[in-house]
């Protein structure tokens, strides 16, 4: 077990481990127990009461933080040259088609986000062991896989994030950074959970959410009261 830093070590009384908290208290917290000299980032950790391996109790989708993400997502956009000019003006950082596809052939991953057009899929299959991996393959379900290839550059250049359940049935997800006001953090927490309650799949029984955890990086983490966000 790694030895805790004295920081660190002063952080953990501030949080209390017989209790859980509110999402603004945990906002609030989060911030007041982050101790690295960089601008850490908040997470979410949400254990959901679903069986991943099971098709009808997989959970995954996209939710636009209202506050984004406080990261500077890098853009790809793969896609025919009658597609370039606009891919460009909605902020996409990188643009074209087959050049790209042969620098990722050659291990080029350098990019957060790829976003393509249904036509140019077909090239994308082969690199699926470059891509897949490392979470890049584009998918309509998560809008990157579209016609309107602006909107798509646009919304996750605004905070737009996808998500999938793991095998542990546990939501992972990034929320802001620890230089955000404790509002915006709270703000896109609850965005994200109440996205998460929408997409309760049919075949889950008894209790959805069974605990919600906030952390920033290498900071303790903290317990947030998950009956808040449960079935009326």
């Amino acid at each position: 077990m790694a030895k805790l830093t004295k920081n660190q070590k002063a952080s953990l009384p501030k949080i209390d481990k017989s209790q859980t908290y509110s999402v603004a208290e945990a906002a609030k917290l989060v911030k007041d127990v982050t101790t690295t000299k960089f601008d850490a980032s908040v997470d979410l950790a949400v254990r959901l009461n679903v069986d991943p391996r099971k098709a009808n109790q997989m959970v995954r989708g996209v939710v636009t933080l209202p506050h984004g993400t406080g990261k500077d997502v890098k853009v790809l956009a793969l896609v025919t040259p009658d597609k370039e000019a606009e891919a460009t003006e909605a902020g996409a950082d990188y643009v074209g088609l087959d050049e790209y596809l042969n620098k990722i052939k050659g291990g080029w991953t350098d990019v957060d986000v790829i976003i393509t057009m249904p036509s140019v899929m077909g090239k994308l299959g082969p690199l699926g062991r470059v891509l897949g991996p490392r979470g890049l393959m584009p998918n309509p379900k998560t809008g990157t896989v579209t016609m309107d290839v602006a909107k798509a550059v646009s919304e996750v250049k605004a905070g737009k994030i996808d998500f999938k359940v793991d095998k542990t049935g546990i939501i992972h997800a990034a929320i802001g950074k620890a230089s955000f006001d404790a509002a915006k953090i709270e703000g896109n927490a609850k965005e994200l959970i109440n996205t998460l309650v929408k997409l309760k799949p049919t075949t889950s029984k008894g209790i959805y959410i069974k605990s919600i955890f906030m952390s920033s990086t290498m900071s303790p983490s903290i317990e947030i009261d998950a009956k808040r966000f449960a079935d009326d």
